[in-house]
């Protein structure tokens, strides 16, 4: 690509960018335009298209901004990523923030191929995960519901499995009722606490050859199993995923932690929002926080709802609930007020 800048008298910048030859521009400016469109909508420039060069004139930070933005879109497609509405906008987001990363460099990042797909982390906080899966033994993965906090790590667990980095998978949640009285499933224990595990069955299944899943667990390779079989075992050479942490207490977060063996790696997944512990019991997610934050080898990764990559109306959802939830307390909060100062006054 080759920017070309040209600033007026009203301080307005005219910049041309020319797009190599090798580049499609409709990969670039998507079918029907839909990408520039995206573009347009984010800018008050003008963005003008003619063959193979784009013309955008209008306030000279804008237009610079404009220009940055194409030549991460450009080698995004070097790369090898196809471009969609979402990876503009979050590349834009990422451009906008000034974060230390490129956008190309996020985007592009390989965790695992797998059955004709490539799974990436598609935001910056997502990267910075991964590599901290990488460079730490245990790693929480911390936010709301959507944000690739179990999907990520069961990539990074099939690529060390391929890679013979370990030597088995064990995948594990606590089998917490979410309103629902297990009890009263039908079947046997095995099939009651089934419908806990199906997620991560779900999440196996995109990346590994559904019919070899059955001969990797009848082998011990890979091990899906609610959180109470984990006692009294020490797992080493092992990736082990505890998903849904948020419902462990504070005895059963520690006895999982202290499973950890030689050669082995931890990542433990959770939303702190969503306890469904009963009788206000406290998570094991959220008391190990203050416990372990600092100790070295032990990474805290916190996600938001900028880092949902489900439909757009989930981030929407996200936020409103943390609205509510953070209106909610400052109402209890000044209730509690009001309560301690009138027992200031009638004593």
């Amino acid at each position: 690509m080759t920017p070309s800048t040209h600033a007026g008298r009203d301080e307005r910048s005219q910049i041309k960018i020319v797009v190599p030859d090798d580049h499609s521009m409709v990969s670039l400016l998507g079918s029907r335009d839909e990408l520039l469109h995206v573009i347009e909508r984010a800018f008050h420039s003008d963005i003008h298209v003619r063959g193979n060069e784009i013309t955008v004139t209008g306030a000279e930070p804008e237009t610079e901004l404009v220009s940055r933005l194409f030549a991460e879109l450009i080698d995004l497609l070097k790369g090898g990523t196809q471009l969609t509405p979402d990876a503009v906008e979050r590349s834009l987001a990422m451009l906008r923030n000034e974060t230390p990363e490129r956008p190309a460099d996020v985007l592009t990042l390989d965790v695992l191929s797998s059955r004709g797909r490539t799974i990436r982390p598609k935001t910056l906080n997502q990267k910075r995960y991964v590599d901290a899966i990488d460079k730490h033994t245990v790693v929480f993965g911390i936010g709301p519901a959507g944000t690739g906090k179990t999907y990520l790590a069961m990539a990074k667990a099939v690529k060390a499995l391929q890679d013979k980095k370990v030597n088995r998978i064990i995948l594990t949640r606590p089998a917490v009722e979410a309103g629902e009285r297990l009890g009263f499933l039908p079947g046997t224990l095995y099939e009651k606490i089934d419908p806990y595990l199906r997620p991560l069955y779900d999440a196996l299944h995109d990346m590994v050859d559904p019919d070899s899943i059955p001969r990797l667990m009848a082998a011990g390779t890979i091990e899906v199993a609610p959180l109470a079989y984990m006692r009294g075992r020490t797992l080493n050479d092992s990736f082990i995923i505890l998903d849904e942490a948020q419902n462990t207490s504070p005895e059963q977060m520690k006895m999982f932690l202290t499973r950890l063996g030689f050669g082995s790696k931890v990542v433990v997944t959770g939303d702190v929002t969503q306890v469904d512990l009963p009788n206000g019991q406290e998570s094991g997610l959220q008391v190990v926080q203050g416990i372990l934050d600092g100790i070295g080898d032990i990474h805290f990764c916190r996600l938001n709802s900028h880092d949902v990559v489900r439909h757009k109306l989930v981030t929407d959802i996200v936020e409103a609930y943390g609205r509510f939830d953070a209106a909610r307390q400052n109402d209890k909060e000044r209730v509690s007020d009001i309560k301690r100062g009138q027992s200031r006054k009638r004593r």
